[in-house]
């Protein structure tokens, strides 16, 4: 019997005029999306739009919450309270909640955005209270996690379910972060060297780092940013080698 995956992108991440990303591709190749919530990227009307969309894909949805970041694209570190964090998540909750319940549908997962991920990832304080907003939204929600990150420890003491994601575009330093995107090689471009380093990990059974060790975690999902020029065509190379491995599906059915 194959292994259960799950493909996903963060997506919605236009606003007004601007436009981030193919997300209608996108939606044909993901199983799950992670729709940003207004704080990072994102409008209303793209928050609805996408949630129509992701929907009518059958792709189950996420949150997408963010540090209050707007011109930043939630990329830059700020310094909040556990308080505040709290607040925000939960007020990007009910956000996108209030168009999935609009829809006929609803939320599945959340997963951090860019700085505050990146942070939680190490901080266990902040990753806390990204998980006690979930469990008090919702402790249906799954949380999407980075493996072996200080959000995932998290997740698992509010008692969430919790999928660890790896990541098809992003190499890893020996302490199972993320290469920071300043560095040389921190971002993988090309369809087939992403799919490489994917094919390693799972062979792996772990985290393959840039000096070349393997940290060894579960992997239930697998992300490609949505917002690479080349994301459509590295999610369209994953999952077509992904489903010839595992039995791809929305987050949900993993843990059914």
């Amino acid at each position: 019997m194959k292994p259960r995956l799950n493909l996903n992108a963060d997506l919605g991440e236009s606003f007004g005029a601007w436009r981030m990303g193919d997300d209608s591709a996108m939606l044909n190749l993901v199983q799950s999306a992670n729709i940003a919530c207004g704080f990072h990227a994102g409008d209303p009307l793209v928050m609805r739009a996408t949630v129509a969309a992701a929907r009518e894909a059958g792709v189950s949805l996420g949150a997408h919450p963010s540090y209050p970041d707007l011109q930043g694209f939630g990329r830059r570190a700020l310094k909040c309270s556990s308080e505040e964090v709290e607040a925000f998540i939960l007020y990007q909750l009910g956000a996108l909640d209030s168009f999935a319940r609009a829809a006929g549908t609803r939320l599945t997962h959340v997963k951090p955005h860019g700085a505050l991920s990146n942070q939680a990832c190490r901080d266990p304080d902040l990753a806390q209270a990204i998980a006690r907003a979930a469990r008090a939204y919702d402790d249906k929600l799954i949380l999407l996690a980075p493996a072996l990150s200080a959000l995932a420890a998290a997740g698992a003491r509010e008692n969430l379910v919790t999928a660890l994601e790896i990541y098809a575009d992003r190499a890893y330093e020996d302490d199972g972060q993320l290469t920071p995107r300043a560095q040389p090689g921190a971002v993988l471009h090309e369809a087939e060297q992403c799919l490489a380093h994917v094919e390693a990990m799972l062979a792996a059974g772990g985290l393959r780092t840039r000096s070349g060790q393997t940290l060894p975690t579960p992997i239930h999902s697998i992300c490609v940013h949505g917002d690479g020029p080349q994301a459509v065509a590295t999610a369209a190379v994953l999952k077509s080698r992904l489903a010839e491995i595992a039995s791809l599906a929305p987050l949900p059915s993993l843990f059914a």
